[in-house]
């Protein structure tokens, strides 16, 4: 008798398998990232509970093609897809960095089919904070 034709043991009749619990979210925040190098945008509840999330190197960008705007699209539509099959209606965005995906994942949201409530601009600006690195020559 070999290994894969032995029996395995009885299952016990007692044990109860917990259900994956469906919960609908109706509401809820858009938080878009939006680097020089990819856009993540993850969509949570109320309460801040991640419900979906993409971002454009989970898109299937790789290297420069990531931190273009049309990338930040496509992983905002992946992401209010998403969302929208947990019954999520309409949301609000808070955007921040300064990326060039910030407008068109705004877009990509309102093209999956989620309606914006609100849109805030959550980038942090230093109040003459720390020294800035020096300026980028090309």
């Amino acid at each position: 008798m070999s290994k894969q034709e032995q029996k395995a043991p009885p299952k016990k009749s007692g044990v109860r398998v917990k259900k994956k619990v469906q919960r609908t979210v109706p509401a809820g925040i858009a938080h878009v990232q939006a680097t020089f190098n990819n856009t993540i945008v993850s969509i949570t509840d109320l309460a801040g509970n991640v419900i979906a999330w993409s971002s454009a190197g989970k898109s299937n960008f790789s290297g420069s093609r990531k931190s273009s705007a049309f990338a930040a699209t496509v992983a905002a539509q992946n992401a209010g897809r998403e969302a929208m099959g947990v019954g999520m209606k309409e949301c609000e965005v808070n955007l921040n960095g300064p990326g060039a995906g910030r407008e068109s994942a705004v877009r990509g949201l309102q093209s999956a089919g989620l309606a914006i409530t609100i849109i805030r601009d959550r980038t942090p600006v230093p109040h003459n904070g720390c020294r800035p690195r020096k300026r980028r020559r090309v």
